[in-house]
């Protein structure tokens, strides 16, 4: 039997991958360490390490098979709808450089002069659950690799997911955010490596051609994944904002190193997903049908063992990239903004503990609908997109109680997509495919959210002026 073909290689790389990144962890013996990302001689961490931890969080283990599976059903728009969201890059540059230029250290800083301790309350409820479903998915997907490596044993891939999250626990526990950018450069130097060598062995076999697949409209036709790019656009203004991760990096480095890393990260990760979403694409081109449901059975039988494994070892690494950057900046959410404990080390630790059980406690609700995470949580973001346009944008303050009208209409856009096909949703929006509905749900989040702010603006300048 090929060993590639076998359960026993991609044990042997968690081993490997885990056990090199538990050794590249430093140890963190202060807070600025674990919290901030300092070396020992308290220094910022350079341009390549920024990039890499940047690209290497979001090019993660969901998005490289929501990207997959998105070309599959919907070809080339499916693969585009998808890659628009890491234009949330160029936003969230734009968004950290007005950050920086008044003052604010976190887009908490921000909140907390305008809108006060109310403000910042929803804030980091909404970015508190964005940091759990990114646990979440991604065990998701590490649970789905061991379960088609087992021939479809559900136990395998169940403590396949308790394994992998006890082993990102441990390293990032070690040293935090500085372990976390370590072990994201090499952990993105290796996804690299064994992506570019799968996608150069797909492009050169006979049955592709980059004619066929860049104009191939997937499965279920093209129309939905434009849908699906439509909602990108309406997202990515807020999309970042509530990405702990990137704000994190925004503040790490002086001001002109953050802003190359923010260009560096966008054209490095939107060609690694739009070139993984081709390995979908593919798939329906040759018309291939799903296997038991998944692509992963499907690339299994399309691309033979070893191709199948670099696909699969893609996923798993970038999946143990993302948790210990989920996991550092959760810590620094509860102990530095949420101010749940004191700034110490071993509070970090706690923070990263509860943060990792409740992203495993998500795994109770037994779905495998990897774009659902990105939904909601994009959606329940959309509060920002006024408050950011407006405040950053034109200077303008949106009054509390706008600001809470808009965080409402996010919250229960979020709810509402989640429950998408209920009777109440289908009867508002329509029965359509369900990615019209989240289509129509973005513009009412958007139009309650900047009507409420405008008003509130408007109002408050009569009274001023009565």
């Amino acid at each position: 039997m090929n060993f590639f073909a076998s359960p026993e290689a991609l044990v042997a790389l968690v081993v490997l991958v885990a056990g090199g990144s538990i050794l590249l962890s430093p140890r963190a013996r202060t807070a600025e360490a674990f919290f901030a990302g300092a070396d020992a001689q308290g220094n910022a961490p350079g341009l390549l390490t920024l990039v890499f931890s940047q690209v290497t969080t979001w090019i993660f283990a969901r998005s490289l098979l929501t990207a997959a599976i998105l070309g599959y059903y919907y070809g080339v728009a499916g693969a585009l709808a998808y890659t628009a969201y890491y234009m949330s890059f160029l936003t969230g540059m734009v968004i950290i450089s007005r950050l920086r230029k008044r003052g604010a250290r976190s887009l908490q800083d921000w909140l907390r002069q305008d809108y006060g301790r109310v403000g910042v309350l929803c804030y980091n409820a909404v970015i508190a659950l964005r940091l759990m479903s990114e646990v979440f998915a991604n065990l998701i997907v590490v649970g789905l690799v061991f379960t088609a490596a087992y021939g479809g044993s559900e136990q395998a891939g169940q403590v396949a997911m308790i394994v992998l999250a006890l082993i990102a626990l441990t390293y990032s526990a070690l040293g935090g955010l500085r372990a976390s950018l370590r072990t994201d450069v090499a952990q993105m130097a290796l996804f690299l490596v064994v992506f570019l060598i799968a996608f150069a062995v797909m492009v050169s076999s006979s049955d592709f051609s980059f004619a066929k697949v860049l104009t191939a409209s997937g499965i279920s036709g093209g129309y939905n994944g434009w849908v699906l790019f439509a909602v990108a656009l309406l997202q990515i203004t807020s999309y970042p904002a509530h990405d702990p991760v990137m704000m994190d990096r925004g503040f790490l480095a002086d001001e002109a190193t953050t802003k190359r890393a923010f260009l560096h990260a966008f054209w490095l990760s939107a060609l690694s997903i739009f070139g993984f979403a081709l390995f979908g694409v593919q798939a329906s081109v040759v018309g291939a049908e799903l296997v038991n449901g998944q692509l992963l059975g499907t690339w299994q039988e399309m691309f033979g063992p070893f191709v199948y494994f670099l696909i699969v070892a893609s996923l798993l690494i970038s999946a143990m990239s993302t948790l210990d950057s989920a996991l550092s900046s959760a810590a620094r959410l509860a102990i530095d903004e949420m101010k749940l404990g004191a700034r110490s080390v071993v509070n970090g630790r706690i923070a990263m503990a509860v943060f990792m059980l409740g992203g495993v406690l998500f795994l109770l609700a037994e779905t495998k609908d990897l774009f659902a995470a990105v939904a909601v949580s994009g959606t329940a973001s959309m509060f920002l997109a006024p408050v950011l346009v407006l405040g950053l944008g034109f200077n303008q303050r949106m009054p509390l109680w706008s600001y809470l009208v808009s965080f409402a209409a996010a919250v229960t856009g979020a709810v509402g997509y989640f429950y998408q096909s209920s009777d109440l949703v289908i009867s508002i929006f329509g029965n359509g495919h369900k990615y019209e509905r989240l289509l129509f749900i973005c513009l009412a989040v958007l139009f309650i959210g900047f009507a409420a702010g405008l008003i509130g603006i408007a109002l408050r300048r009569r009274v001023a002026e009565a």
